[in-house]
């Protein structure tokens, strides 16, 4: 289809006919002069060309925040399905669901999951679509969101403008005139020794309206108590908390208000450091723990801890050492762990494990956010008939493990992704059977010895896909428990998987499970949800009658971590109920110059092996010759496992040892090490959504530090990486550094100059930005539209209407080509041509 920009300039053909007329001896009329002056005409006029192919790719940008998703969901099916009534043969429809990442999906299918919490990045959005489109086609952008974006609109309107895609925009209807927010709260970072803390909040609400608030301190309810929003819709109060524990708390403030619009500015949550003497923190299931009884007689402050779940970051903070005394991993909460890691390395603090039936490998320890910092290895190194397993793995392979959770994976691949990896972990006398299961069970691999068939059974394994349908649990259990009863091995375990939002048929799951255990065997639950799920109390009382444990995880890319734990907590590295004796080694002198009596012998202990560059003091006299005494420095702190109990069961004989709370104390203040310097000094303060951190030192600290310069490194607890800051020197003696930090998870932070380390956090944002609403976000998004043809979408069943114009290609360049090719050829010709 052609078109001309330019009619009018074709009345110069009667006219260039005439002039070629009346001048005949120009000889006008030859061929390539006619050519030339045909160009010329066209060039005039500007012959455009259809080089768009028919039909419009709709790009539809669905804003799946937090902030948005409640203000959307009552609305965007019929959005989405007064879009697709519109659209044409020709055309293309794209869905592209975002937040802080983007993720593009099919129409018809459901949200992509992505993380929502953090922002709503537009600019992320647009630039996708403009990157996945056809150049040769029409295109529009259409977004369904709230219009607030966490980021910066700068340029979008001009890029997308010069690519000639307009961007229209539906906002949801929302009144936000009963919105209760909380506008400040206010605390100090730091409490001397017995201090009170006073809080400061303010709130803002429609005038007159009543409503609650709840303060708490980590899990903790401190206050609950009914307010009213005063004549100017502003309410302000006062609470004081006399009651710290030593450690860094989370305050959080929340309006308990079920009916506001905007629930996200409901909260706010500050942290604050309760200073104390340096002590000891000692986790144990044993409320009179004898390590306690020891370090108190040794003048060591200890904070005994045995209730977990009140565990957070912040419970380490100001801490110089931590002991496990035989707790599983499973109970103590995820933040906790991922703190120890970088307590450890960079804040210069120590970590001590002491045996037991949970603890080490038998804890579910291994492949944990702690495992690499340990001084012992709990990975199988040799086969031993002895401590063979029979073990059976339960998958659930119902239509719910059908779904993608990234990476092209869905929940079923990574499901067998552990079950592979707990083949991988077993010894070559254990062995092994698969079952998937939906209404019924489905033998994937019957009982079969692991030596010379891991690399089949893992094959047949990751080959499992769902089929549709529930999980019928007991049905599962029932053939597993059928075939493992043809093992002669004496120790038998099922990890039943399920999704704990669809686990059916219980059936006689209680008479089942009674049989299991009365025979010695045992039953662990991973599921794949929360414990809110509906069959999670369920599941949970499988995994209690069973005598095993239970673990959720709402996250699928964690399933392959979970089955590692649970297959090495219940094989044969696990705990060595035997008497065995002691030996002895010289490294102890690296702990202490004085000479240890050690005891002749111990009653168990759990079998791990010494890694690479570290120490052991004391082995066992087995055949394993295992490390029951070892120790190392990992990054700024040190690292001990204590391999045999020093409480509770199989602890009889060490705690009957002369030397034994000489030993505890001594081995207490070696992980404890130095003291702070007091010539170093730190201060931190929130300033928005910015960490300001001040690092003082004196003239002594100087002379001696000349040749070094401080390093300052953080993590964000949900990431695997710290991050390293830069310093600025503000005055002699004053260094100063600026961090921006994303709401959300906290972070934890130290300063290290050379032997000296300085620790800070846990700190987060005060105002979660994905909340906010600024009228000036708002316009330059309306703005944007404007600049680059597009506006609010009216009638979305028209949005598939598109401009012809804006599809048209110019001529002009090849018609400029040809002519300048032609003047040439005529050129030539009557150069040479004519002779």
């Amino acid at each position: 289809m052609m078109h001309f920009a330019r009619p009018e300039w074709f009345l110069l053909i009667p006219a260039l006919a005439f002039i070629g007329w009346w001048l005949r001896g120009l000889r006008l009329w030859r061929p390539l002069r006619v050519l030339c002056l045909a160009l010329l005409t066209l060039i005039l006029v500007d012959p455009q060309m259809n080089q768009v192919r028919p039909g419009l790719d709709l790009w539809v940008l669905v804003d799946r925040s937090d902030s948005a998703r409640a203000a959307l969901s009552p609305t965007l099916e019929e959005w989405q399905q007064l879009v697709e009534s519109g659209q044409g043969a020709r055309d293309t429809l794209h869905y592209l669901d975002f937040a802080a990442e983007a993720s593009e999906r099919p129409a018809g299918a459901a949200s992509a999951e992505i993380n929502a919490t953090a922002r709503t990045d537009i600019p992320l959005a647009v630039q996708m679509a403009l990157a996945g489109r056809d150049p040769n086609r029409a295109a529009k952008i259409l977004l369904f969101s709230d219009g607030y974006s966490t980021e910066q609109l700068t340029g979008i309107g001009e890029k997308l403008s010069q690519a000639g895609i307009p961007l229209y925009y539906r906002f949801p209807s929302l009144d936000r005139s009963a919105d209760s927010r909380v506008e400040k709260f206010n605390a100090p970072t730091r409490l001397s020794p017995g201090e009170p803390l006073l809080l400061e909040i303010e709130a803002a609400g429609p005038v007159g309206h009543a409503t609650r608030y709840r303060l708490m301190r980590d899990q903790e309810v401190i206050a609950n108590r009914e307010f009213t929003f005063d004549a100017d819709g502003r309410a302000h109060f006062r609470l004081v908390d006399r009651h710290a524990p030593p450690g860094s708390h989370s305050y959080r403030i929340g309006i308990l208000d079920t009916n506001d619009p905007v629930p996200g500015n409901n909260q706010a949550e500050t942290w604050v450091m309760a200073d104390s003497a340096p002590r000891v923190v000692l986790l144990s299931q044993y409320a009179n723990d004898p390590v306690a009884g020891a370090l108190a007689q040794a003048g060591v402050p200890v904070q005994l801890i045995t209730d977990f779940s009140t565990l957070t970051p912040g419970t380490v903070m100001g801490a110089q050492a931590v002991i496990l005394n035989d707790v599983p991993a499973h109970v103590l909460p995820g933040d906790f762990l991922n703190t120890l890691h970088f307590y450890v390395t960079e804040q210069g603090g120590g970590l001590a494990m002491i045996g037991g039936r949970n603890s080490f490998g038998s804890g579910g320890y291994f492949d944990s956010p702690i495992d690499d910092i340990l001084p012992v290895s709990m990975e199988l190194k040799e086969d031993h008939k002895k401590l063979a397993v029979a073990m059976a793995i339960v998958l659930d392979r119902s239509g719910s493990m059908g779904a993608t959770v990234g990476g092209g994976q869905t929940k079923m691949d990574l499901a067998n992704a552990g079950a592979a990896d707990t083949v991988g972990l077993l010894g070559g006398y254990d062995a092994v059977t698969v079952f998937a299961v939906d209404s019924e069970p489905h033998t994937v691999v019957p009982l079969t010895g692991v030596k010379g068939n891991q690399s089949e059974i893992t094959k047949r394994v990751r080959s499992i896909v769902s089929m549709g349908g529930g999980i019928f649990v007991y049905t599962g259990l029932k053939a597993a428990w059928e075939e493992l009863k043809k093992s002669e091995v004496g120790q038998k375990h099922i990890i039943l998987f399920a999704d704990a939002a669809d686990a059916e048929e219980p059936g006689q799951y209680k008479a089942l499970l009674k049989e299991i255990t009365g025979a010695g065997a045992s039953v662990s639950v991973i599921g794949l949800g929360s414990e809110a799920d509906t069959d999670a109390d369920f599941l949970k009382d499988v995994a209690a009658l069973g005598n095993g444990r239970i673990f959720f995880s709402t996250d699928p890319a964690a399933l392959p971590s979970l089955f590692a734990q649970e297959t090495v907590a219940v094989s044969r590295s696990a705990f060595i109920d035997e008497p065995i004796g002691c030996h002895p080694n010289a490294d102890w002198l690296e702990i202490s110059p004085q000479p240890m009596n050690w005891p002749g012998q111990l009653d168990g202990y759990n079998l791990s092996y010494l890694r690479p560059r570290a120490a052991s003091a004391l082995d066992t006299t087995d055949e394993y010759q295992a490390p029951l005494l070892a120790f190392w420095r990992r990054g700024s702190g040190r690292t001990v496992a204590i391999t045999f109990p020093l409480s509770g069961p199989y602890s009889e004989s060490v705690r009957a040892w002369p030397g034994y709370g000489d030993f505890i104390q001594t081995l207490s203040r070696w992980l404890m090490g130095a003291q702070p310097h007091r010539d170093l000094g730190i201060r931190t303060r929130l300033d928005g959504s910015s960490l300001v951190l001040d690092l003082f030192y004196n003239e002594g600290w100087t002379k001696e530090h000349a040749n070094s310069s401080p390093a300052l490194v953080y993590q964000r607890l949900d990431t695997d990486e710290p991050g390293r800051g830069v310093w600025e020197r503000m005055s002699p003696g004053h260094f100063q550094t600026r961090l921006s930090l994303r709401p959300g998870s906290p972070y934890l932070g130290a300063v290290q100059w050379d032997d000296a380390t300085l620790p800070f956090g846990p700190v987060t944002v005060q105002e979660n930005i994905e909340w906010q609403t600024p009228p000036a976000m708002l316009q330059a998004l309306k703005a944007a539209a404007q600049t680059c043809g597009g506006g609010p979408a009216n009638l979305l069943e028209d949005i598939w209407q598109t401009d012809a114009r804006a599809r048209m290609q110019s001529l002009r360049p090849v018609l400029l080509l040809l002519l300048a090719a032609a003047f040439l050829a005529e050129a030539a010709w009557f150069r040479w041509g004519s002779n």
